[in-house]
C-alpha cells in the first residue's frame, strides 16, 4: 500500500496537523522507551547508574547527531524531488544518501569508541560512576550504524509524506525495548550494559520494518546504476548537509562543556539533572514533530514553486507552536513530581536531594517551551528554502551561551546557571533563524 502524501494541494493546517500527529506519537514512543530505559536503570540498578547514563548523554549525542544531521539534510533533497515529481532524481538521492550515511556511521563509530574513555575523563566524570558510564557509552556508540540506518529510513518515509510507518516501527521497538530491558537487567543481571543492548536491538527492529515499507513505495525503484557514486550530487548533498551536521556538532560540543560543569556537582546532582533531561524528550517531542511536519510541507511546496503555500505553512506552524507550548507547560507542571519520581527511589540515600534538583530544572525548562518550539519551525523553514548556513550559526550561538553559563555565570549564581543555560541558548538560536527567515522570505518567496 502506498502511504505517500502530496502536500502541494489542500489545506495547510490539515496537512501539517495530520502529519505532525503521527510524528508526535512516534517521537513520544521513542522518548517513552528511553524514559523506561532510564527508569529501569535508576530503580533497577540504582541512582548512581542513572547518573552514569546521564554523564554520557552529550558525548553520545555528539556522535549520533553528527550522523543524523547529514541524514536530515539528505531528506530535504528527497522531499524536494518528490514535490517536483522528479522520481528519477529522488531515487538517485536515496541511493547516495544511503552510501553517505553508511560511510559517516562507520567513521563515527570507530572515532567515538576510540575517544570515549579519554573524553569521559576529560569531562571530570566522578570516579564512582566512571566505569558504568564508559560501559554504557561504548555499547551505545557501537550501535550508531543501526540508529543511523533507522533515522535515514524514517527520514525518507517522512519526506514522502508517510508518518505512519515510523510510528508503527517505533511502537514495535518500544514494546520490544521494555521486554528486553526487563530480560537483560532484571533476569540476566547485565545492569547498565543490558539497558544499552536493549536500545540498540530495538532500533534495529525499527529500521528493518521501515526498510520493508520503503521497498513497497511505488515511486522508489533504485537499479544498480544508481548506486554508482554521483559525485556532483554527492557534493551538493554534502554542501547542504554539512552546515546542519555542524550545527548539531556545535550544539553537542556546548552540551559537553556544560556536562563538565554538571559533573563537578557530584553524582546526586547528575542523577537529578539526568532525570529532567530524560523527561525533556517528552516535551521536546511536540516541537520536533511540528518541525518535521513543517519541513515536509515546506519542502514539497518550495520544490513545486508554490511560495504562497510556503509562507502560509510557516504562519500555521508558528501558531501551532505557541498553542502547543502553553498546553505542554500546564501538563508538565501538574505532573512534575510523580513523573520525576519514576526515575528515583526516594528510599535510596541522596534520592530526595536528586529529586529536588530535577524539579527545579524541569520548571525552568518548561517556562520557555514556546521559544524552543518556534526554533524548530523557523529552522526547518530555512532548510526548506535551501538555506542551511543559519542553522549552523544558531547552533554556534547555542554553544556559546552554554559555555558562558557553565564557565562564567555559574560563579555568580551557582548551580542555577546550569538550569538557565538551556533557555538562554534557545533565545539566541531563535534570533539566528527568525531574522534570516524574514530576509529570505522577502527575497525568495515572491
Amino acid at each position: 500500500m502506498n502511504r505517500t502524501v502530496d502536500m502541494t494541494r489542500g489545506n495547510p493546517v490539515k496537512h501539517i496537523l495530520s502529519f505532525a500527529f503521527p510524528l508526535l506519537l512516534t517521537n513520544l514512543g521513542q522518548q517513552l522507551y528511553m524514559i523506561v530505559d532510564a527508569a529501569i536503570v535508576g530503580r533497577g540498578v540504582g541512582m548512581k547508574a542513572l547518573a552514569a547514563v546521564g554523564a554520557t548523554d552529550w558525548t553520545y549525542w555528539l556522535v549520533l547527531w553528527t550522523v543524523i544531521g547529514l541524514t536530515q539534510g539528505f531528506a530535504t533533497f528527497v522531499s524536494r524531488s518528490f514535490g517536483d515529481k522528479n522520481y528519477g532524481e529522488m531515487n538517485r538521492v536515496i541511493a547516495m544518501s544511503t552510501l553517505l550515511s553508511a560511510a559517516s556511521g562507520i567513521v563515527m563509530t570507530v572515532a567515538g569508541i576510540a575517544a570515549s574513555a579519554p573524553l569521559l575523563q576529560l569531562l571530570k566524570t566522578p570516579a564512582d560512576i566512571l566505569g558504568d558510564a564508559h560501559t554504557y557509552l561504548v555499547t551505545m556508540i557501537s550501535g550508531i550504524l543501526v540508529v543511523t540506518a533507522y533515522n535515514m529510513a524514517s527520514s525518507i518515509l517522512r519526506a514522502l509524506g508517510d508518518g505512519k510507518t515510523p510510528l508503527i516501527a517505533m511502537v514495535i521497538a518500544a514494546l520490544l525495548n521494555v521486554g528486553l530491558d526487563c530480560l537483560f537487567v532484571f533476569l540476566f543481571g547485565w545492569g547498565i550494559f543490558g539497558a544499552a543492548i536493549a536500545s540498540v536491538l530495538s532500533q534495529l527492529v525499527a529500521f528493518l520494518y521501515c526498510l520493508f515499507r520503503i521497498f513497497a513505495v511505488d515511486c522508489i525503484k533504485i537499479d544498480r546504476k544508481m548506486w554508482k557514486p554521483d559525485w556532483k550530487l554527492i557534493r551538493q548533498m554534502l554542501l547542504f548537509g554539512a552546515p546542519i551536521c555542524l550545527q548539531y556538532m556545535t550544539i553537542s560540543i556546548g552540551g559537553i562543556l556544560l556536562q563538565s560543569a554538571v559533573n563537578l556537582q557530584g553524582s546526586i546532582f547528575i542523577a537529578g539533572y539526568t532525570a529532567t533531561n530524560k523527561v525533556f524528550g517528552l516535551f521536546e517531542a511536540s516541537g520536533t514533530s511540528l518541525g518535521l511536519a513543517a519541513a515536509t510541507f515546506l519542502g514539497q511546496n518550495y520544490g513545486a514553486g508554490l511560495y504562497d503555500r510556503v509562507r502560509q505553512g510557516v504562519k500555521t506552524a508558528s501558531v501551532i507552536a505557541v498553542i502547543s507550548g502553553i498546553i505542554v507547560f500546564v501538563i508538565m507542571y501538574l505532573v512534575r513530581y510523580p513523573l520525576l519520581q519514576f526515575f528515583l527511589d526516594v528510599r535510596e540515600d541522596g534520592a530526595v536531594q536528586a529529586l529536588e534538583v530535577a524539579v527545579r530544572y524541569l520548571i525552568v525548562m518548561i517556562l520557555f517551551l514556546i521559544v524552543l518550539y518556534l526554533i524548530h519551525v523557523f529552522r526547518n523553514a530555512l532548510q526548506a528554502m535551501e538555506v542551511s548556513l543559519w542553522s549552523l550559526l544558531s547552533g554556534i550561538a547555542e554553544c556559546i551561551c552554554r559555555m558562558f553559563m557553565a564557565k562564567v555565570v555559574i560563579h555568580w549564581i551557582g548551580s542555577d546557571a546550569l538550569f538557565f543555560s538551556e533557555p538562554l541558548a534557545w533565545f539566541s538560536a531563535l534570533l539566528c533563524v527568525v531574522l534570516p527567515y524574514f530576509y529570505y522570505r522577502a527575497k525568495r518567496l515572491k
